[in-house]
């Protein structure tokens, strides 16, 4: 299998006052193509920050990271910049939409940034928002759609690039059940039907049981990781 992912012995520390705080505690982890992978644990065991140093957002206080065989962790704030926006999809728990664009503009704009002519990013953008099951909703702003529609704007937005992975945080935290579902199924979707790479920070039972592989973090170590067949 292709390695999308690989983190060697990351470490990850936060001042408070004089003391260093250990989030992350020499972390070994591998996510392969194709891999549909929760990341779980309980709150504070460091889901969330093993996340943001694996998409750039953050860096680790030790250790090496790998997206596709290149090494992120030496590169200037500019390059690191470029590698995410052209092989990172981010979905966040609170969606993180420009509530000022509509849901094609939103898509859209992750296109722009990459230099795609205006009528190829439209058609790039409306093609998403089908494949996420929005068609007649492409116009409307953040504001008139409901959460679950916001989060599939989100997902739509995290594929603009073509990433080599989506990482999620928390992507079912604000929705109701049954929209947590259908989130959770059309993710499911994406990765069998188009070999999409996701790997979700979850403490969502729902979540962990769609996921085709299972990994545990308790105090900032990986506890458990296991693959469903």
């Amino acid at each position: 299998m292709t390695a999308i992912v690989e983190c060697r012995g990351v470490t990850k520390d936060y001042r408070q006052g004089a003391i260093d705080v250990p989030a992350l505690r020499g972390v070994d982890l591998t996510v392969e193509k194709g891999d549909f992978a929760s990341l779980a644990g309980p709150s504070g065991s460091g889901k969330t920050t093993l996340l943001n140093v694996v998409g750039g957002l953050d860096r680790p206080t030790k250790g090496s990271i790998a997206i596709e065989g290149e090494e992120i962790t030496g590169l200037d704030n500019d390059t690191l910049a470029d590698l995410r926006l052209h092989k990172i999809g981010f979905v966040f728990q609170a969606y993180n939409l420009i509530p000022v664009f509509s849901a094609v503009e939103n898509v859209e704009f992750i296109l722009q940034l990459l230099g795609v002519s205006p009528k190829e990013r439209r058609a790039r953008a409306r093609a998403l928002l089908h494949d996420v099951a929005l068609d007649g909703l492409e116009n409307r702003r953040p504001a008139r759609l409901s959460g679950g529609q916001q989060q599939r704007v989100a997902v739509a937005r995290a594929l603009a690039s073509r990433p080599a992975i989506v990482l999620a945080d928390e992507p079912t935290a604000n929705l109701d059940t049954k929209t947590a579902e259908d989130l959770i199924a059309l993710m499911s979707q994406l990765n069998e039907k188009l070999g999409i790479t996701f790997l979700m920070s979850t403490h969502d039972s729902r979540v962990i049981e769609r996921t085709r592989r299972q990994i545990e973090i308790t105090d900032g170590r990986i506890t458990a990781d296991e693959r469903r067949k």
